[in-house]
């Protein structure tokens, strides 16, 4: 929830409480995902986790202390390495930061759309990267 925050301060109110957030994540994200989480610390702190189903990247999210720290390129190169034909995600088109992100690491765009198709009714974009 800290980094949606940090990340897209212009989407409207999370909807979802932390503990619907932790049961969606526990009962839907890690059963129907491949998940990476890196961790820094000998304590295991949880900085950030890469979701993938099938050939989408579900979520690649960091906590905003550990954004800009190479962190992110981690997992992308990961899930890329379990992805050999291809990945494909979605983004908010006023996420700039990240499209400017996935465009570093050879994203291009697939479509756009007017928001019909997420929750926060947001245009966005869909985004490929093909080796």
């Amino acid at each position: 929830m800290d980094s949606r925050a940090a990340a897209m301060p212009y989407l409207p109110p999370q909807k979802r409480t932390h503990d619907e957030v932790t049961w969606w994540v526990r009962e839907i994200v890690l059963k129907e995902c491949r998940v990476w989480v890196a961790e820094r610390g000998s304590g295991g702190e949880v900085v950030g986790y890469a979701a993938l189903e099938g050939d989408l990247l579900d979520a690649l999210y960091l906590r905003p202390e550990a954004r800009r720290q190479g962190i992110g390129t981690l997992l992308l190169e990961e899930v890329r390495r379990h992805s050999p034909g291809g990945l494909s995600l979605h983004v908010f088109q006023q996420n700039t930061d990240a499209r400017a992100f996935y465009a570093r690491h050879g994203f291009t765009v697939l479509d756009t759309n007017d928001g019909e198709r997420n929750m926060e009714k947001l245009p966005d974009m869909t985004l490929r990267w093909t080796p």
